[in-house]
């Protein structure tokens, strides 16, 4: 057994240890534990922040004005009336969602000229933290019984529900939830308030916003005016409430101020936002899964659709619109898996691994008592992984190929639920059921079907026989193996291929729906991939169970050096610097980019790369104002070597005094193994400078009247 009072210990221990060596652009911190670390190295760097003026729960604070913004972004508060910043792509799908094909927001921009003119965002919402509290003792007590998983999940949810109900009290506003950190040798309380009425402010043209679209994604140098604007509202005593035309806008505790003084190499930056995950204990077992079966088929799958989409997205504006947000979303993911099994191989990271887990093994073999408790760690991890493998790949491909088409999803969506069965998930949001006209809205059905014979005859390609779903006997039984056949006879006859015949069929016989060729399609696909999903569950003990003791004992052997918690979408600190890198010898890229850099990328002949012609007529007349460097250059975006990844969109980028300078919005390509290892040589942190957002509201948009609502430092 594993002396968890004793890893509380080390743990405690080692956040207070730690930042002496800490190389300083490594590591997302917990905001709750800054008090304890030695702010020292900060104080060198040029930080003039205490613990307290970053994170307080007594009084505002930096984490104040920092917020989840939807589901996997984070976004600052600028202003004293709640005006909200984050990237152009983050409000991307609910840009989308606003526009039309005579309003089309994503390719024309908008910005609202007063508060009436502000666009509500249904479904989009903001949260910000409370406060975090350290429950391990609770929670730990409250698992000790448990003796099979089934029974853990329970009391976990047991006693959350416990420490959530006492840490909100009677404020019906707050939300409390338990959330594990390494590998659930640690639980923190996180307590959170969500706002609900969002408002569209503006946004460039995604000629701006998303420059450089797919070819630049993940690349330096990047020329991206990657940024968008919302505002919140909340009811008459700055409390969350659903929209209403009589809500206000909310007046922050905390909103930041806008520095206009600029950067230059080696000054201090410090990002805090919502990291969404990171897997830096992982095993070399897991490195070669990761890179072997997930990346490899996400990157081709993907790939495949893509083609499909982008064919007839070019050839069909209003295609172009409602897939614009489905395509970026996927092909983020596509280029990112194949960025990072490159850097897997340029940076040996398997090997790496390797030579840890061997140092690992060696320090568990001088002490009967490292053996007792960490000896079966890797075995249990090695074998869990090993024993899921074909499981992994056939359910990857189910997930990637099958479950990307569309009909079958919303006819699982929106048939007739079985009796009994809850309509609501966890928390009373949906399950399952969403609303029809919000889906066929940005539904072409021509496109998915060709997206569905190309998935189906992938699939088959791909997978083994035994493990093909039901569907496939009918596409050999009755369409002599034709599987385009199938798909054409299918959406042919499927009443879920529009809204129109969806409303005809429920307000008939629901023998129609529930007898649909998309529907049977759709739960033969749910149906299998539920059977491997559980099948792979049986080897989740095992795999948690070595994966809790290798961490466990990994902070007990680097006892005094940074070990961090991986990130699970909680509030982080990361603090470094500004500065350029070099990718390869004979290379070095500056840490600035500039507008004459969009001028010298333009192609009017490629989508990606057309610039707007106000934008080059600003160029041209040198209109820059108050946003320009001294040599007169319009800087538009920077690097930093601040660690994040997928979750930090949109946070903000502050200067040792904690001014807004800028905002995160990617990393560099060689960046691409950073959730597995850091590499502080080759990881940067893109973003957004913050002169070339204002410039871009302000003369670009004709929006300058928000600088009036700002607090700027000149």
């Amino acid at each position: 057994m594993i002396n968890l009072k004793r890893i509380g210990l080390i743990f405690l221990s080692v956040l207070i240890l730690s930042v002496g060596t800490l190389r300083a652009d490594e590591g997302m911190w917990m905001l709750s534990l800054i008090q304890k670390l030695n702010s020292k190295e900060m104080s060198k760097m040029g930080f003039k922040l205490s613990a307290s003026d970053i994170y307080d729960i007594n009084k505002s604070s930096l984490k104040d004005a920092v917020l989840i913004f939807g589901g996997g972004c984070t976004a600052e508060i600028i202003s004293k009336d709640g005006l909200v910043l984050t990237n152009h792509h983050c409000g991307y799908s609910t840009i989308q969602k606003l526009s039309s094909v005579d309003h089309n927001y994503l390719q024309d921009g908008f910005w609202a000229k007063n508060h009436e003119e502000e666009l509500p965002s249904k479904g989009l919402t903001v949260t910000f933290l409370d406060h975090f509290e350290d429950v391990t003792a609770e929670v730990t007590k409250a698992l000790a019984a448990a003796t099979d998983p089934k029974a853990k999940d329970e009391a976990l949810r047991t006693i959350s529900d416990q420490l959530a109900t006492k840490a909100v009290g009677e404020n019906k506003f707050l939300r409390g939830r338990v959330i594990p950190f390494y590998g659930e040798n640690q639980y923190y309380l996180v307590v959170s308030k969500t706002y609900t009425d969002i408002r569209f402010v503006g946004a460039p043209p995604s000629s701006i916003g998303k420059f450089g679209y797919d070819t630049d994604n993940w690349m330096w140098p990047r020329h991206t005016g990657d940024f968008s604007m919302f505002r919140i509202y909340a009811d008459k005593n700055n409390n969350p409430a659903e929209y209403s035309k009589d809500n206000v806008p909310y007046q922050p505790k905390k909103f930041l101020t806008i520095s206009l003084k600029g950067i230059k190499q080696n000054d201090p930056a410090m990002i805090l936002g919502y990291p969404g995950r990171t897997n830096r204990f992982m095993t070399s077992f897991e490195v070669k899964e990761t890179s072997e079966i997930n990346n490899v088929i996400t990157a081709y799958v993907r790939g495949v659709r893509q083609d499909i989409l982008m064919k007839d997205m070019v050839a069909d504006p209003k295609i172009r619109l409602q897939y614009s947000s489905k395509f970026a979303g996927s092909s983020n993911s596509w280029k990112k898996a194949i960025a990072m099994n490159e850097a897997f191989k340029k940076l040996k990271v398997y090997e790496r691994r390797q030579a840890e887990e061997k140092t690992f093994t060696e320090w568990i073999a001088a002490d009967p008592t490292r053996k007792a408790n960490y000896g079966e760690a890797l075995s249990d991890v090695q074998s869990a992984i090993e024993a899921r493998a074909k499981l992994q790949y056939t359910l990857r491909y189910y997930q990637e190929a099958l479950g990307s088409i569309e009909l079958t999803s919303a006819a699982l969506r929106f048939a007739p639920r079985p009796e009994g069965e809850s309509r609501e998930g966890r928390g009373g949001r949906p399950n399952f059921q969403s609303n029809p006209a919000d889906f066929y809205k940005d539904y072409n059905v021509a496109t998915d079907k060709k997206v569905a014979k190309a998935m189906i005859t992938l699939f088959k390609n791909k997978v083994p026989a035994a493990d093909l779903p039901e569907f496939y006997k009918t596409i050999d039984s009755q369409f002599q193996g034709n599987i385009d056949a199938y798909v054409d006879a299918m959406f042919s006859k499927s009443v879920f291929t529009s809204e129109e015949k969806l409303k005809a069929a429920q307000a008939g016989d629901k023998s129609v729906l529930e007898n649909d060729a998309a529907l049977v399609t759709g739960k033969n696909i749910t149906d299998a991939m539920m059977k491997y999903t559980k099948e792979i569950e049986q080897y989740r003990t095992l795999y948690a169970k070595g994966q809790k003791q290798y961490i466990a004992g990994m902070l007990e052997m680097n006892n005094g050096k940074a070990m961090y918690p991986d990130a699970n979408f909680t509030m982080r600190m990361t603090y470094g610097k500004v500065q350029n890198y070099s990718p390869k010898d004979g290379v070095i890229y500056d840490y600035i980019t500039t507008l004459e850099g969009v001028m010298q990328k333009e192609d009017p002949n490629n989508w990606e790369f057309v610039v707007p012609e106000k934008l080059k007529e600003l160029y041209a007349s040198k209109d820059f104002g108050q946003y320009a460097l001294k040599d007169g250059r319009m800087p538009v975006a920077f690097l930093t070597t601040n660690d994040i990844t997928g979750g930090n969109s949109g946070s903000p980028v502050m200067n040792g005094k904690g001014e807004l300078i800028g905002t995160a919005f990617d990393g560099n390509w060689e960046s691409m193994s950073g959730d597995i290892i850091f590499e502080p040589s080759l990881q940067r942190c893109i973003n957004v400078d913050i002169r070339y957002t204002l410039f871009i509201m302000d003369k670009f948009g004709g929006a300058g009247y928000l600088l009036n609502e700002m607090k700027i430092s000149k």
